[in-house]
């Protein structure tokens, strides 16, 4: 490498795991001389780019801080009272600290090995029971993306818990958030349903035919509904009742479980969770429990270990949507883990007397302004209000009030020409009321002395049922015992903090201290998402510079940035497709080629897309078979929309006929879609655009370094072709037009914040700022490097399934374990589970292919790392050799009694014909750093019948 790459704080020194002695010792053990000549075993030379990617030149962490700390004082900080589901809150430091700020909690796995994630579980169980507590309602999902989609989520449930006659309309009020409303008019589109949308007093909802309805509480403007004889109404039509709830004031008002909701959603934002500039943010989705079998996204339930412990997991796995592939009612791959754990660690921190004393301290601001406006002559809207208040003028007044507000840095919403909403929240204090006064004129603080009202919630509205009741809500008030508690759960689970995550497809790379602190900065994470475009400028520059770095590294001419996850970039990336055959007259295009290896959120996203899914197969070397490709396209030449293709492939190997392939599709009418999940393979050696793809989505939270969380947050950006350019996602209801977002023929919104996950768009601008191109593409070779060095080590001992044209893999490989259920009785559930005693999280099972284990070391992790995670692997396959011997017993073996905890080696009774210390110390590495699973392995099918996704106390199920 050249010689600025020398000096001690740049980046790619601290990212890329193997130094150049190491480096050239793989290389040796591949029989190579240079990773060049790796590149050249791996990459179709067909595809290979031609040049450097054209990337600033890399900065130092130190710069990069400064820049980013630059940048944050070029956003502007006003007060904002916008609402529209957006509230500023506080963060306690307790939590920001330990679980925000904290790797042990953000660079976690999604909880699938549940044993070595108890931590994380229970935190999301906590969170669950928080939703369940506070809505009235039975069962909780573990989060969803944000309040809009979770919205379009309960209307996709409605449509698929229809019985009889099928039902193709869904009324919303007109008094629901205008970016919910903007969400659901794209999903509705997007598969037929036609939304009405009116006021929901006056709807003939018998004769509408619609099987549910949405309803906002308290509502856009803040108005309070008693909805009860509209739920009733709904009902009696057969449909299902949703109801938008605002969390907080849900400790003042009648839960909507309690007032005949069937499904209750919203955002847990105002609970902790820093605005961001629109997210990341956790939404949630309560509803009843006959319902559960078709509620979107994840579960956390109770279950037992294999001595009788209580133990959690992720309920329902088999729902999962790569599972239902294209018979799928929602697409959710990654959820908002992380900030659901802040959610619901805010509630436990508070507790049910803190949460009602935060509600009523909100409340009572605004009914402090409220007492102030009257006694100015300023006119209220509604006679009921949580925190929201709808003021009304003349034209003239409006403009008067707005110039005022902004005057004095303050932002308010405008509603229209006529009126205005004012939101307060948990920061808002007596001197900010004061000040809001004095917008309308007269002087604030003599309006405000004596002019607070009393409540004006109707006495049927008021809340009377207790919430938070589990003790976990009652004990963890002090910062001690909180830390504490943290603590404690975070020593639960396994994290990049104890060893390299070799998942397969997934990435678990780096997440750089460097990347990560930016987001904390108060100029990013205190701004509202609505707030004027002029006050935003640090984030309009990182937008800028992050679209022209994707579009460059991908080959692509235009990004949006907008999906907040990968499923959520397919999406909007097929909409795009279906958009741009539309405006040719040529909406009958509607089917939709996936191979049958494909993730399975592909042909869930296909769907939602609107769009038939038609299977093309793999051959034997886990490459499309070419042949099928051309016949099914040839068959459906007519009605062709698009391909969708990972690349390198599922399997982990570059297609020598990608290019081909793209063709076939072109040739037939139909564009490429190209899954980005394995992009890490390709920065700076080749590009989806040049190889023939049309729209390629990102998963920053692989390839660009965003932590995953615990199975969140995420982002999936989409890069764009120029003749797909005008179709992607627009943005109508932001405050101040951009020229970026109003494209007049691009599909609805997608998300419910303009940039989505905004925040996090900081960490993967940071990594592509101190990596630089030269940086990137260092990255991206050690990444094959790795891979194919692991392949080479264990080889030998797990047969590689699948390799390149000149026997190399990409950036990961699959390991065959099938053999040993013939030859030991083993199956690949024993493997992962063995891998625990040695401190390792298991690679992807049995996906893409049943029986096997899919790897990927990524660029992050050392040789030293890498050998030992091999050692182990080589280990296991020697136990394995001891069953087939017979020197193990087939049915009372490490393996099979994987993992085994402390309790297990430290009981007085030892039944096992082998030793504790083989069970509990199976490699020297595990006595100088031994991570102890808490519980033995799980019985999920238990937890399957026996769903209890809640906190009840212990002995309800000991």
């Amino acid at each position: 490498m050249s010689q600025p790459w020398k000096h001690p704080d740049r980046f790619v020194l601290r990212h890329v795991g193997p130094d150049a002695d190491e480096i050239a010792e793989m290389l040796r053990s591949l029989r190579l001389s240079s990773l060049e000549e790796l590149v050249d075993e791996t990459v179709p030379a067909s595809i290979r780019l031609a040049r450097p990617l054209d990337l600033p030149a890399p900065l130092a962490e130190s710069e990069l801080a400064a820049q980013a700390h630059e940048l944050s004082q070029r956003n502007e900080i006003f007060r904002s009272y916008l609402g529209m589901g957006y509230s500023d809150c506080v963060t306690p430091r307790v939590i920001q600290r330990n679980i925000l700020e904290n790797p042990g909690w953000y660079t976690q796995y999604t909880p699938y090995q549940a044993e070595i994630a108890q931590g994380r579980l229970e935190a999301l169980l906590n969170y669950q029971t928080m939703v369940s507590d506070l809505t009235g309602l039975p069962i909780a999902n573990a989060s969803l993306l944000d309040e809009a989609t979770a919205a379009a989520e309960s209307m996709h449930m409605a449509h698929a818990l229809q019985t009889g006659e099928e039902k193709d309309v869904f009324f919303a009020s007109e008094a629901c958030h205008p970016q919910t409303l903007d969400v659901l008019r794209t999903r509705a589109e997007a598969i037929g349903i036609k939304l009405v949308i009116g006021d929901h007093a006056k709807v003939d909802f018998a004769s509408l035919g619609a099987f549910g309805a949405l309803v906002q509480y308290p509502a856009t403007d803040g108005a309070l509904f008693d909805y009860r004889a509209f739920g009733e109404k709904v009902h009696a039509a057969g449909g299902l009742f949703v109801v938008a709830a605002d969390i907080l004031s849900l400790a003042l008002l009648t839960p909507p479980g309690e007032f005949g909701a069937d499904v209750a959603i919203g955002s847990t934002q105002r609970f902790g969770v820093p605005l961001g500039y629109g997210g990341p943010h956790a939404a949630y989705l309560a509803t009843k429990n006959e319902f559960v079998r078709k509620l979107p996204g994840r579960i956390i339930g109770v279950a037992q270990d294999s001595r009788g412990k209580p133990a959690l997991r992720m309920a329902l796995q088999t729902r999962e949507q790569h599972i239902r592939r294209e018979k799928a009612t929602s697409n959710i791959c990654t959820a908002q883990a992380l900030l659901a754990v802040i959610a619901g660690m805010y509630a436990v921190y508070h507790g049910p007397r803190g949460i009602r004393g935060i509600a009523e301290m909100v409340h009572t601001a605004a009914n402090s302004l409220a007492g102030g406006l009257r006694a100015l002559g300023v006119r209220l809207v509604n006679d009921a209000w949580f925190d929201t208040l709808h003021v009304r003028g003349s034209e003239a007044d409006v403009k008067k009030w707005l110039a005022a507000a902004e005057s004095r840095r303050i932002n308010l919403r405008r509603i229209d020409a006529e009126n205005i909403g004012i939101s307060v929240d948990e920061t808002t204090t007596p001197a900010d009321v004061a000040s809001l006064l004095g917008v309308f004129g007269g002087d604030g603080n003599a309006a405000l002395k004596g002019a607070a009202l009393a409540s004006p919630i109707p006495a049927a509205l008021q809340r009377t049922s207790p919430y938070l009741t589990h003790a976990i809500f009652n004990k963890y008030h002090s910062e001690t015992e909180m830390l504490r508690y943290m603590r404690l759960l975070e020593s639960r689970d396994l994290s990049l903090t104890h060893s390299m995550i070799p998942l397969g497809s997934c990435t678990m790379k780096l997440n750089a201290t460097a990347e990560m602190m930016p987001i904390t900065l108060p100029g990013f994470n205190r701004l509202h998402p609505f707030v004027p475009f002029t006050q935003s400028r640090g984030y309009q520059q990182i937008f800028d510079e992050l679209e022209s770095f994707l579009a460059e590294m991908t080959g692509f001419s235009a990004v949006s940035l907008q999906p907040n996850a990968g499923a959520q970039g397919e999406y909007a990336g097929l909409l795009a497709i279906r958009k741009y055959h539309e405006s040719r007259g040529d909406a009958h295009r509607t089917v939709c080629i996936i191979p049958s290896s494909a993730h399975g959120t592909n042909p869930a996203s296909a769907v939602m897309a609107g769009l038939e899914v038609v299977v093309v197969k793999c051959d034997e070397q886990g490459n499309i078979n070419v042949a099928d490709l051309e016949e099914k396209a040839q068959k459906h030449r007519d009605k062709l929309a698009a391909l969708m293709v990972t690349y390198p492939s599922t399997h982990g190997v570059f297609e020598e006929q990608i290019k081909k392939i793209c063709s076939v599709i072109h040739e037939n009418g139909g564009q490429v879609y190209m899954d980005g999940a394995n992009l890490n393979a390709q920065l700076g050696l080749c590009r989806p655009g040049d190889i023939g793809a049309d729209v390629c989505h990102v998963n920053l939270h692989k390839t660009f370094c965003i932590p995953h969380g615990g199975g969140g947050p995420g982002m999936g950006p989409i890069a764009v072709a120029a003749h797909l350019a005008p179709f992607l996602p627009h943005y109508p209801t932001t405050v101040a037009k951009n020229e970026r977002l109003s494209n007049e023929f691009g599909v609805g919104p997608v998300s419910a914040a303009p940039w989505g996950s905004a925040s996090i768009l900081i960490i993967s601008w940071a990594y592509i700022k101190m990596m630089g191109g030269e940086g990137l593409t260092h990255a991206t070779k050690v990444a094959i490097l790795n891979a194919n060095y692991i392949a080479e080590r264990l080889g030998a001992h797990f047969p590689i399934v699948y390799r390149g044209a000149r026997g190399r893999v990409a950036h990961e490989c699959i390991l065959d374990v099938r053999p040993f259920k013939k030859t030991a009785g083993i199956e690949v559930d024993d493997v992962a589970k063995r891998l625990m005693d040695y401190g390792f999280h298991a690679p992807t099972m049995s996906f893409p292919i049943a029986g096997t284990l899919m790897v990927e070391p990524t660029e992050s992790e050392s040789k030293a790392e890498l050998d030992r995670f091999c050692d182990a692997m080589i280990s296991i396959r020697e136990e394995i050799r001891q069953i087939e011997e017979g020197r193990l017993s087939r049915e009372d073996n490490p393996l099979k009694n994987a993992p085994h905890t402390a309790d297990m080696v430290i009981a007085n009774e030892w039944k096992h014909a082998y030793g504790r210390e083989l069970g509990a110390f199976p490699a020297p590495s595990t006595r100088e750093r031994k991570f102890w699973p808490p519980v033995g392995r799980l019985n999920n099918a238990l937890g399957d019948r026996n769903l209890i996704c809640t906190c009840p106390p212990l002995e309800d199920y000991e």
